[in-house]
């Protein structure tokens, strides 16, 4: 596994995508994944410190982990197929030991930067880009 950061988010409006782009954080890959306009706007909205009047969708996720006392350990973009990546949120509950769900990649980034959580590739995933 690869630790990555959010280097930028790119509006493309010739062809109506939003995209997310990671760089590794010791070295210089980069993967782009075409996000949803919601999601693209909840990651920006989180980043530039804007905080809503009511909870958007990914501020009561973050809630509900917080009250279950669950922590997002990582997450962890481990596929790729036909274009569509997958990812996974590593949760620690209490001592139950970690739990892991399938999401979105754009869910998962816009929750870990609301719970200032690590994200990672699986190296496979690079693979599949080169």
């Amino acid at each position: 596994m690869v630790e990555v950061e959010l280097c930028r988010i790119v509006i493309d409006e010739a062809h109506k995508e939003q995209i997310i782009v990671f760089k590794e954080k010791s070295g210089s890959r980069t993967i782009p994944v075409v996000i949803g306009l919601n999601e693209a706007a909840a990651i920006r909205l989180q980043l530039n410190g804007f905080i809503p009047p009511r909870p958007l969708t990914h501020d009561l996720m973050r809630s509900l982990l917080e009250v279950l006392g669950a922590v997002l350990e990582k997450v962890v973009i481990d596929n790729l197929v036909d274009n569509t990546f997958h990812a996974k949120l590593y949760l620690k509950i209490g001592n139950d030991g970690a739990r892991i769900v399938d999401a979105r990649p754009s869910d998962s980034v816009a929750l870990a930067v609301r719970m200032k959580s690590p994200i990672f590739v699986e190296e496979e995933v690079f693979d599949k880009l080169s």
